[in-house]
């Protein structure tokens, strides 16, 4: 009777939407304010309000204050919680198109393709003309929608019925395989060998304001492009079949679906590096709690991931400090055991069933 009550407290969605803004918000207000120098949380929000209206003249706030919210911890914050909004969402997505809550940019291997064409672009410096900046995120997500779709050719051409397992597993192997190519390049590599690595390990440090112009249009374009195919997307979680007879388009909306993700995975991946698992816990903690509708979904997943990659990020740069760990450390540290479990309550599923 407990268990039932506080489901059907969490079900409402307006409370859903309450607590998933709370949380973003004392995330984005943590991250700006714990670090070396501790900044008051007051201090943030007359900071951000002076900035943002002009309510108060920045000249009256400590300089030092200011220099480290708008600077350092403020670019970091909104960039983290951009890659967490893009990975939550492209996990999302995928999840409910392949029916099965393993689905993610991570073991489909659309992350690894994503970082084959992000190393690639720094192994030989490549610039695109009149793109410039823009060439690392671009050549990223062509990358993530090749894998995707090699991903789904060799699924095919094993088993036709293309069952989910098969697809995962085919992802596994490509993720192994290009895993393999990015460890040649490294191998080969000089001086760029350093930036590299520090990029695979996955990170958010030192990126600035730059990169979030880089990642912020096509967080828009993806996210809006799924927002538009959430009903789609319910249907389909039933079954291609059906969705046919309900009138989907199914492989029109299956091949917009999956370029979503993969711009959302690719534009995540260049600005920040391989991180792994948030694409896979937030979707399912997410429908867990407010259940499987992707027009609630995708939009809670987004800002409870935005949250959740925030706080990994605040972890990183403060458990140890002054060092910090790649924010890839702590998904994993997070995502493996979470991955575990669904995969034991799959199989225990299977048996009752």
């Amino acid at each position: 009777m407990q268990r039932q009550f506080i489901q059907t407290f969490l079900n409402n969605r307006y409370l859903a939407y309450l607590l998933a803004g709370i949380f973003l918000i004392l995330s984005i207000l943590l991250g700006i304010s714990i670090g070396t120098v501790s900044v008051p949380m007051l201090t943030i929000l007359k900071i951000i309000s002076a900035k943002l209206f002009g309510f108060i003249s920045l000249d009256q706030i400590d300089p030092m204050y200011s220099s480290i919210v708008l600077d350092i911890r403020l670019p970091r914050v909104i960039l983290s919680g951009l890659v967490g909004a893009s990975l939550a969402i492209a996990g999302a997505a995928f999840q409910g198109l392949l029916r099965n809550p393993l689905a993610d940019p991570y073991t489909l291997g659309v992350s690894s393709g994503a970082s084959v064409g992000a190393v690639l672009t720094l192994f030989f410096q490549l610039s695109i003309p009149y793109v410039g900046s823009f060439t690392l995120p671009l050549l990223s997500i062509l990358f993530s929608i090749v894998t995707i779709f090699f991903v789904l050719t060799f699924a095919s051409k094993i088993e036709r019925s293309m069952r989910v397992e098969t697809i995962i597993l085919t992802g596994i192997i490509f993720s192994s395989f290009l895993g393999a190519i990015i460890s040649l390049m490294i191998a080969l590599t000089g001086d760029e060998l350093r930036q590299i690595i520090g990029w695979l390990l996955g990170s958010v440090s030192m990126r600035g304001w730059e990169y979030i112009k880089i990642i912020l249009p096509f967080f828009v374009i993806g996210s809006a492009l799924l927002m538009f195919n959430a009903k789609e997307l319910n249907a389909m979680s039933f079954g291609e079949e059906r969705a046919q007879h309900l009138g989907v388009n199914v492989q029109k909306r299956k091949l917009l679906i999956l370029t979503a993700g993969s711009i959302l995975t690719g534009a995540a991946v260049a600005v920040s590096g391989t991180i792994g698992f948030v694409g896979l816990v937030i979707p399912h903690f997410s429908r867990l709690l407010w259940g499987p509708d992707h027009r609630h979904l995708l939009p809670l997943s987004i800002i409870t991931g935005s949250g959740f990659l925030i706080i990994a990020d605040l972890i990183s740069r403060t458990i140890i400090s002054p060092t910090e760990l790649p924010i890839g450390v702590i998904t994993a540290l997070i995502g493996a055991p979470v991955f575990a479990i669904i995969l034991l309550q799959r199989k225990r599923m299977e048996r009752s069933g």
